[in-house]
């Protein structure tokens, strides 16, 4: 486990992927366009001696996804957030059934979110059901800017989406990830506005919505909406790779959210693979703010603040038992792997390399 000022520090990567960029899985310009985009991301916020080769980039596979995540015990657990872009991609970008093979590997280290599109009609409330059944997914990932056909988006507020968070709330999914962040080329950026959240947030109170990367660059529309619904949590994929050469920017993140959310509304994610938990957590949780911010906001981002944003909050909505993990992974096959009984057997952590 990573720690912190002698403090055990258990880390849940809320936002994590599998994909297949690989040009022979690209069936339209859009994909190319697609992952030049994120790589653009990767290499503009990732450290120069960490960038990877956009080769890799493509298709890195499990042993690496495993190895990146787990290898250095930066991250104890994760959550897969498919991404299916089915327009462009022949096997989808990072399907819910590609990710299912790593997570069945290591159950105990994984959570497996699946997905839903509203426009697919009753198709797409049988695999809600299917996927609910073969996976028994806690969760969904939903992407309101992917194309169909002539369609390049979908809100959260419509009538068809309405009908399949009703079928959420009845199959028992809970946790609604909605990306509503940065646009990405060629995806429309009026497409992942944060407004649509607000009516569904209120219209269905029995569920938990995560909204991943914190409706950047509406954050303000953001902490507004979730001020007023105690359901709306904010994911800090995107916003936490800012602490890195943006750090007075991610200050003023986290100012705004723990002051609009408080701490037990925010879950930290790397967006793996734009960037790597290995060196990532360690620069959230030594980020700090500038004494403006903590006058202005009345906030500190301290080890009890840090301990919730980086895994006890999505332990809360996840129902996952930290200490029955803890006591899980002195011997599980991830540990056995990489050779962490030292991170989980004592009674401290040992820090991140």
């Amino acid at each position: 486990m990573y720690e912190k000022d002698g403090e055990e520090i258990f880390v849940i990567d809320g936002h994590v992927h599998l994909w297949d960029a690989r040009t022979e899985n690209i069936t339209h310009e859009g994909g190319e366009q697609f992952i030049q985009c994120f790589y653009d991301y990767h290499t503009g916020f990732t450290p120069e001696e960490k960038q990877w080769d956009m080769d890799e980039y493509r298709h890195y596979g499990a042993d690496r996804m495993a190895s990146d995540l787990f290898g250095n015990a930066a991250a104890d657990m994760a959550i897969f957030q498919p991404t299916y872009l089915t327009e462009f991609y022949d096997e989808g970008f990072n399907t819910t059934e590609q990710n299912a093979e790593l997570a069945e590997e290591y159950p105990e280290r994984f959570v497996l979110n699946g997905s839903f599109d509203p426009r697919d009609g009753e198709e797409g409330l049988r695999y809600l059901e299917h996927l609910k059944e073969e996976y028994d997914i806690p969760g969904v990932k939903l992407y309101t800017a992917a194309w169909r056909g002539d369609s390049k988006g979908w809100r959260l507020d419509s009538d068809d989406a309405f009908e399949f968070l009703e079928k959420c709330s009845d199959l028992g999914i809970e946790n609604i990830n909605a990306h509503k962040g940065p646009t990405i080329r060629p995806l429309n950026r009026d497409a992942f506005d944060v407004k649509d959240i607000d009516d569904a947030a209120s219209s269905f109170p029995e569920l938990n919505f995560i909204v991943n990367h914190v409706g950047l660059p509406r954050l303000d529309d953001f902490c507004w909406i979730a001020a007023q619904e105690p359901n709306v949590y904010g994911g800090l994929a995107v916003a936490s790779a800012m602490s890195t050469n943006r750090k007075r920017k991610f200050g003023e993140i986290m100012g705004e959210l723990l002051y609009w959310l408080g701490e037990d509304r925010i879950l930290f994610g790397s967006d793996y693979a734009l960037w790597n938990p290995d060196w990532l957590v360690d620069q959230v949780m030594n980020a700090e703010l500038t004494d403006e911010q903590r006058d202005e906001y009345g906030v500190e981002l301290d080890v009890d603040t840090m301990k919730k944003v980086m895994g006890e909050n999505a332990a809360r909505l996840y129902d996952i038992d930290i200490e029955e993990k803890k006591r899980q992974f002195r011997d599980d096959a991830m540990t056995e792997r990489f050779d962490l009984a030292d991170h989980y057997g004592g009674d401290a952590g040992a820090a991140a390399d």
